[in-house]
């Protein structure tokens, strides 16, 4: 099992910025350690605390994310090979993932390649959602997988099914695409 300290840290990586309460929901971590830790980790100059408009969160360092990268090829070890194999199957739905939100967003027409999505034509929204709910069921072996060797990765199937919105589903989608690259040390 990972570790909270671990999660702490990772959890503020995926969300990319989160206040407290959102990085102890990510993993459900006990409210009170998670914000001992993000103290922590703040004092240690790991993450950093910003606000814009009324808004804030934790977000890492440049010597945070080393220190997550360090923790997480710790974690890896001999989980490597199976980790590797998930990630392997995953990039063809993320390359299918893509394609669908890009078709959420634009609907080609004649004249305009590249024209914006109205959703006046439900026969293609469908098509979309059809794709996005595939790409579901295609994620539920693939989590169980990667979640048989690290406990960490339970639940993205779970989140991205039952996400409402499109955008939810692609922000989950992104938080396990950057789960997996942090945990291999794949860079971008």
């Amino acid at each position: 099992m990972s570790t909270p300290d671990l999660l702490v840290l990772h959890a503020v990586r995926l969300l990319g910025v989160g206040d407290d309460a959102a990085v102890a929901e990510r993993f459900q971590l006990d409210p009170a350690q998670a914000k001992e830790l993000l103290l922590d980790y703040q004092a240690y100059g790991w993450i950093t605390w910003s606000e814009f408009a009324g808004l804030g969160g934790w977000s890492l360092t440049d010597s945070g994310r080393a220190e997550n990268e360090r923790q997480l090829a710790a974690e890896l070890g001999p989980h490597s090979p199976a980790v590797q194999a998930a990630y392997d199957d995953f990039l063809p739905l993320n390359g299918r993932l893509q394609a669908a939100c890009t078709n959420w967003q634009l609907r080609p027409t004649a004249t305009d390649p590249l024209a914006f999505n109205d959703h006046t034509d439900p026969a293609w929204d469908r098509q979309v959602l059809d794709e996005l709910a595939a790409i579901g069921q295609e994620l539920t072996p693939l989590a169980a997988r990667l979640t048989a060797v690290l406990d960490r990765f339970a639940g993205y199937d779970t989140r991205y099914s039952s996400a409402r919105e499109v955008e939810e589903r692609h922000r989950v989608w992104f938080e396990l695409h950057e789960d997996l690259i942090a945990t291999l040390g794949v860079r971008r």
